[in-house]
């Protein structure tokens, strides 16, 4: 049987895990691979794949779609993650699914705020009350604290060029 490589990043834990999987995967090996690569599941964990907006059905037997070669799978404790941006005097909410990027974020802010396309790209998400700027291919879960389902970001410009 063929087998796909995935990539395993669970909250509150760094990095990346690499895996193999069947290239037909039930929800049962998908969880029994997630266990055997040292994440522990819980009743509070849900597994997504990519940047899917649901989390994987536990039904019986059933096949998990979308696991392919290079696969990212997600394991959280939020189904969503509640997201805030502020920007100027402005401040926008939205539920993410933990899978998805802060680059998918930055792009819901810039359209949110209608920023012109030429400040959007000299612009960055910035954590609330820190100095720190995620890589754009950052899923959010990697971000969150503990067990909390909550984000703020800061869309900052880049650099600031003194003259």
């Amino acid at each position: 049987m063929s087998k796909h490589i995935i990539f395993i990043q669970a909250q509150g834990r760094s990095g990346i895990i690499e895996t193999e999987m069947p290239e037909s995967a039930t929800f049962v090996e998908l969880r029994k691979a997630i266990e055997a690569a040292g994440v522990a599941l819980d009743e509070n964990a849900h597994i997504f794949i990519d940047e899917a907006e649901e989390p994987v059905q536990a039904e019986h037997g059933k096949l998990v779609s979308g696991l392919k070669h290079g696969t990212r799978v997600h394991v959280s404790h939020s189904k969503r993650i509640k997201t805030t941006v502020h920007f100027l005097n402005k401040t926008a909410e939205r539920e993410f699914a933990p899978g998805i990027r802060v680059r998918a974020v930055k792009a819901w802010a810039v359209h949110t705020f209608e920023v012109n396309p030429k400040d959007a790209a000299e612009h960055v998400l910035q954590l609330c009350r820190s100095n720190k700027r995620p890589a754009a291919d950052t899923p959010l879960h990697e971000l969150i604290e503990g067990h909390s389902c909550a984000l703020c970001f800061d869309l900052v410009p880049e650099k600031r060029i003194e003259g």
